[in-house]
């Protein structure tokens, strides 16, 4: 059995505060880098040249290289400065990153851990260091345990794909440039499959809680 955590934790005790406080509609979800372990950002709905002055202006960002722009979307490879991070302080129990993403000034994380208590300890390594993390949602999976999602076959495939090659382990195995390779896809088709199958499941998830509400 292993356990999924559902995170919310405040920018201002992580990284880009300041650039949500600048830009208030921003949304940044995590990206895997294609050529180091530590996640990309995808940034969407906003003007390059105002996330670039934002990027530069945030006091938590080292470095910000933009890698690509399509449509609507800005990938960036970012560094921060030392002893800042995004979400790593919820994985040094051995948890897996699932997904994670950013509006308003929030950070949110999707986390897998062998057991809950492993995410206890997580969980508590966090407050202590005084990290106003807000545990939201724990859902126990049991192996071989019936599920019923409205995945399509493509959306399994790219899930089951990234489980395989280690897309989820911490740090990546695979980035996503080289699994859409090795699935025959471009790499916006198979951001667009995951983050589709991760909505699926997500709202199945959810749709006992919303029915009982």
């Amino acid at each position: 059995m292993s356990t999924i955590a559902e995170f919310r934790i405040p920018a201002s005790d992580t990284v880009l505060a300041d650039a949500f406080d600048r830009l208030p509609a921003l949304r940044v979800e995590l990206e895997a880098a294609v050529s180091r372990s530590e996640p990309c950002l995808w940034i969407t709905d906003v003007e390059r040249a105002t996330v670039d002055d934002a990027l530069e202006a945030d006091p938590t960002v080292e470095t910000a290289t933009l890698l690509v722009e399509a449509d609507d979307r800005l990938l960036y490879d970012v560094a921060f400065v030392e002893g800042r991070t995004v979400c790593d302080r919820l994985l040094v129990d051995g948890g897996s990153l699932l997904e994670a993403w950013a509006a308003e000034g929030w950070w949110q994380a999707r986390v897998r851990y062998r057991d809950r208590e492993a995410l206890c300890l997580a969980h508590d390594r966090l407050v202590d260091r005084g990290v106003g993390v807000d545990l939201r949602r724990v859902t126990d999976v049991t192996p071989g345990s019936p599920t019923r999602t409205n995945l399509t076959d493509e959306q399994r495939e790219a899930l089951e794909a990234a489980l395989e090659r280690g897309y989820f382990e911490i740090p990546r195995e695979i980035s996503m440039a080289e699994l859409a390779a090795e699935i025959g896809i471009s790499h916006q088709a198979l951001s667009e499959r995951l983050r589709r199958a991760y909505g699926a499941l997500v709202d199945e998830e959810l749709q006992p809680t919303r029915e009982r509400t």
